[in-house]
């Protein structure tokens, strides 16, 4: 982690930028991006080191030892990223997804393409294991990215539950948290509670997206720390698996309204060919080829950086 100076983080604010925004799209993770930008491990092991034993350094040491224990200045930044775009970006992703959704899953499409080489390059000895850890995160992924959305669904147990699974998704690469939530049944009456300042629900769902944040973290490092290889493969099979939910061409079979918003929940993927508006096939090649060359060059910067 090492000393930072100002620009630092501000990239990492960046970063956090970047990952808001994706975690707007519903099928593209904030984890991808947490990973292609080189910031994953850290993550983790920040998000792991909030514990009851740094409350005791807080209370015997004071505020500035506190800060320092947790990595304050990296989760500050990040997460001050993610807040702004967030509430910043949602509206005009929003309405791209709306209004141009075939050059937005396009540009997504190439971004999470490339993600898959740069994850994988990662992984330092290919044997039996890592082969079928890369199978399986593959099928997971794809079978998630394939089941229907549930109805509506508004206990608090089972939205303390959602909280915690949509932000397990929302930290794993290639697994969306916003579609998990789709998923489950319990999207509209989240979307609901933010519209209408509903805080016991809007509390219920953030005690169970803390709780899942701090266990999952646990589990993620300690993965990381003893089965590195094995790990990266898993995240990598997440990654292809989920390019068929992020395909720019589809067919939407079925939809349901959320609020205001209208989500396909049965659609498949076609050939530009088939595509019935203007499938704007050039835009979208350039576009895919643009969000390909993106993780190279953050790659490049990351490396710059490092060095």
């Amino acid at each position: 982690m090492g000393h930072r100076n100002l620009l630092s983080y501000i990239i990492i604010s960046l970063k956090g930028v970047a990952m808001g925004a994706a975690d707007v799209v519903p099928g593209v993770s904030g984890g991808t991006i947490a990973f292609i930008s080189g910031i994953y491990e850290e993550l983790i092991t920040s998000i792991n080191g909030l514990n009851f034993s740094r409350i005791k350094i807080l209370q015997n040491e004071g505020f500035k030892p506190f800060w320092r224990a947790i990595n304050g200045n990296f989760l500050f930044a990040l997460f001050s990223g993610i807040f702004i775009s967030v509430f910043s970006l949602a509206r005009m992703i929003s309405w791209l997804l709306v209004n141009q959704p075939v050059l937005l899953w396009s540009f997504f499409f190439g971004l999470v393409l490339a993600s898959i080489f740069f994850v994988a390059r990662a992984i330092e000895k290919w044997n039996l294991g890592t082969i079928l850890a890369f199978v399986l995160g593959t099928i997971v992924a794809y079978y998630i990215t394939t089941l229907p959305a549930s109805e509506n669904t508004a206990s608090l147990p089972f939205l303390f539950l959602s909280g915690a699974l949509a932000v397990c998704a929302m930290i794993l690469p290639g697994i969306s948290g916003a579609f998990i939530l789709v998923l489950l049944g319990s999207y509209k009456t989240i979307l609901d509670a933010v519209h209408q300042k509903d805080f016991y629900i809007i509390a219920t769902v953030a005690t169970g997206a803390i709780f899942g944040l701090l266990s999952f973290a646990r589990l993620l490092k300690w993965m990381f720390e003893n089965y590195k290889n094995t790990t990266l493969a898993l995240l990598t099979g997440f990654i292809l698996g989920s390019l068929s939910k992020i395909w720019p061409w589809k067919r939407v079979l079925e939809t349901k309204t959320f609020g205001d918003k209208v989500i396909p929940v049965k659609e498949i993927n076609i050939s530009p060919f088939q595509y019935e508006g203007d499938n704007q096939l050039h835009f979208a090649i350039l576009l895919a080829l643009l969000g390909f060359c993106v993780i190279f060059i953050l790659e490049r910067v990351a490396t710059k950086s490092k060095n």
